[in-house]
């Protein structure tokens, strides 16, 4: 009989009022060593992750970034059968390539450790001893399938068979991979051995049960009286576990490779993955900071985060949660941020099919261009919802926001101050200032303050949103104020400080020139701040251009006006991005194509969708059936009625109408290439069908958040897809 939990005074404490936090600790789910990371991963914590202790660290918060390689579990074991090598062979190789693909993007974590050090096992086996001593685990007899030929019990990954669902022949033990359905070994039909090829057989064994039922009241009212703030993903998912009832779950699996469970009677028995892969955070800690680890994990003014994707949200929000307060000295996590999924030109991510951009192998490819991934992977991030990567969206926003924009405005700001100011800060004239000039500072410090509430709330998009809408605001000013029309009246002698102003209309245009340069160049240095959590090597080229030191990066200096002294020179203009050409896009586009082979259970991969032609274009035309899809492809899409409440053309895009859409439940943003069709006023008022679940991308700068659905006859005239009477916004279509 497992023995009652004594439940340490920490249990009952009053939950989640500790605000007055010392120090931070931040983790990053740790990724497998069995490959290399790609964009999904990025995307999905890791970028999100560095940003926010890049921001915190500039606010100089007692801040520790957590990572590592998690180097045991199944994923592992079968890349080793695969590669013909050992366990520690896979992870020995792959924890290089993740840790330097890391490093060389910038993520800049305190420690990266690895789960097969020795300080990971033992901190890992005395957490499970301390758990056992207390009482805490239910030893079980079970019945598990075991391959008779190779004499070793089976893992539910190493079992596959026809999935009961779908029919995909190859569906593994825990999931279907075409069809997405979470199973168990049992519910496959004719289930055979990955590693004979044989029919297993039953066979008892003997594992350790972690009482999960137990900790429902805890888990109740920590999580949904506690974290009402959570994103609504995080909360929804708990929400669901917690409704639908939680059971005990084994801890212990039948394997050679991982930690050993430390009892006299364990033999051929380790922890269960996902219970030592989140002590990886407190053994990794151990390692950063041997003598002081436990101020980070043990004291109640710690600040826990956890950045994972969605697939992780029940171990960080649910089990290890639940763990941390059995044990009884350990802090929990204040915020799970967790992301969605990213797919990949239209398709899931999938490292078994090779669809994937690995980081390593992207960092070979464009060489310089890290801050360009980080820009466009924060640009999309799936923060609320599955968002998708696509080379030509990469494209577009490198050339159309990064270099038109955020660049243009930094290299027009440094060109015309060497031309028109000798290169140096130039006075600012206060008593000529205009309300132009003066609003310039207003947005500075406005952006300061959205950024700051953005950021608190874990929304990196809308925050690096708010960076460059700045800059474009300063590209504006710029424009408006023409300093180079200015410096016409003064001449090339004056401008070069040759004689003195003779008449009013010089001083005027001196004034004016000295002004528009000393705000854009107060707003450069401000960019450099506010775009350095983001894109921190970006902000290292600014500050070498501007001759300061780093402390200028401090957070405490956004929104000041005068972090340039006048007098002071400054060096020459640098380009802080370059243009990416068509020819390195479809280079990336063919590479994808090669490597993707048929998608599982037969069926043929989608292909690659020109992502701007697919939100801007019609659905298609007359001429050939495209390929034949199944109803579950087709019930993926998410059609609802929508009626356009406002329209205008897209500037410098002349097949592109902005458009604003009622859909009932919210008004969404929506760009369409139908301009030369019709006017705006023309379609104001229109009822539309809306694809509502594509994932939304930029055209032009604008994020377009759906697709309307168009008819094109054989004129190529275009036709609204819309219900024949008018109902209400939002009603779905089938």
């Amino acid at each position: 009989m497992r023995l009652r939990p004594r439940w340490p005074a920490f249990f009952t404490k009053e939950m989640n009022t500790m605000k007055d936090y010392k120090r931070i600790l931040v983790t990053a789910a740790l990724p497998y060593a069995n490959g290399p990371v790609h964009v999904g991963h990025l995307a999905g914590c890791y970028l999100p992750a560095d940003i926010y202790v890049r921001w915190e660290r500039a606010r100089k918060n007692d801040i520790k970034f957590i990572g590592g390689s998690d180097e045991h579990g199944v994923p592992i074991t079968i890349r080793a059968m695969k590669e013909g090598i050992t366990p520690q062979d896979v992870v020995d190789k792959y924890h290089a390539i993740i840790k330097d693909s890391f490093e060389k993007l910038g993520i800049s974590f305190d420690v990266y450790s690895r789960t097969s050090n020795k300080v990971h096992h033992e901190t890992s086996a005395d957490f499970f001893k301390k758990l056992y001593d207390d009482g805490m685990f239910e030893e079980k007899e079970t019945e598990q399938y075991y391959d008779e030929e190779k004499q070793t019990f089976l893992a539910d990954r190493y079992i596959t068979g026809t999935c009961p669902v779908c029919s995909n022949p190859n569906a593994y033990g825990d999931q279907c991979e075409k069809c997405g359905t979470s199973l168990s070994p049992e519910q496959l039909i004719s289930p055979r051995s990955t590693l004979s090829n044989n029919p297993p057989v039953k066979r008892k064994t003997k594992h350790w049960y972690f009482p999960l039922n137990e900790f429902e009241p805890f888990l109740n009212e920590w999580i949904l009286q506690g974290h009402t703030e959570w994103k609504t993903n995080v909360f929804g998912q708990c929400k669901s576990w917690l409704t639908s009832g939680l059971h005990p779950r084994a801890m212990t699996r039948d394997s050679q490779w991982g930690v050993q469970v430390p009892l006299p009677d364990a033999e051929g028995k380790v922890l269960y993955v996902w219970f030592d892969a989140p002590i990886g955070y407190i053994s990794a800690t151990k390692e950063l900071l041997p003598d002081t680890w436990q101020d980070y994990w043990q004291q109640e003014d710690t600040k826990l985060v956890h950045f994972i994707g969605k697939d992780n949200i029940v171990f960080h929000c649910i089990i290890f949660p639940s763990m941390l307060k059995a044990h009884g000295k350990y802090v929990l996590p204040d915020n799970v941020p967790a992301n969605e999924f990213l797919n990949l030109e239209g398709e899931k991510v999938s490292t078994s099919r090779n669809w994937a951009v690995w980081l390593h192998e992207y960092l070979e490819d464009f060489p310089g261009c890290e801050d360009v991934l980080r820009y466009y992977l924060t640009s999309i991030a799936p923060e609320t919802k599955d968002s998708d990567f696509t080379w030509k969206g990469f494209q577009d926003a490198n050339n159309s926001e990064l270099v038109s924009i955020f660049g243009n405005f930094i290299n027009r700001t440094w060109v015309l101050m060497h031309k028109l100011c000798g290169g140096k800060v130039p006075p600012l004239h206060l008593d000529a200032m205009d309300d132009d000039d003066r609003n310039i500072f207003n947005d500075i410090r406005a952006t300061k303050h959205k950024m700051e509430q953005l950021l608190e709330q874990y929304k990196f998009r809308d925050a690096l949103f708010e960076v460059i809408d700045l800059a474009r605001k300063g590209n504006q000013y710029m424009q408006k104020k023409e300093p180079w029309i200015k410096a016409k009246v003064l001449g090339d002698d004056l401008l070069a400080g040759k004689g003195g102003l003779a008449t009013p209309e010089q001083v005027a245009a001196r004034q004016s020139i000295d002004i528009t340069m000393h705000v854009c160049l107060q707003l450069s240095a401000n960019l450099a701040i506010m775009i350095n959590p983001f894109l921190p090597g970006t902000a290292r080229k600014m500050m070498h251009m501007m001759k300061v030191v780093e402390k200028m990066l401090d957070w405490e200096n956004a929104g000041k006006e005068k972090l340039l002294s006048t007098g002071y020179n400054l060096r020459a203009p640098e380009l802080l991005f370059r243009k990416i050409e068509d020819a390195e896009i479809e280079k990336q586009i063919e590479k994808l194509k090669g490597q993707s082979p048929p998608a599982p259970g037969g069926g043929e991969n989608k292909g690659i969708v020109n992502a701007s032609e697919a939100v801007s274009s019609p659905a298609g035309g007359q001429g050939a059936v495209k390929p034949e899809i199944v109803f579950d492809d087709f019930a993926k899409i998410d059609l609802r009625v929508g009626t356009i409440v406002a329209a205008e053309k897209v500037e410098k895009a002349d097949k592109l109408l902005k458009l604003q859409v009622d859909l009932g439940f919210e008004t969404r943003t929506i760009v369409s290439g139908i301009a030369l069709h019709f006017k705006p006023e023309e379609v104001v008022g229109k009822q539309v069908t809306v694809v509502v679940n594509l994932a939304p991308r930029k055209m032009r700068g604008i994020e377009s958040q759906g697709m309307i659905l168009m008819a094109e006859d054989a004129s190529g005239k275009l036709h609204f897809v819309n219900p024949e009477d008018k109902i209400n916004a939002g009603a779905g279509v089938s």
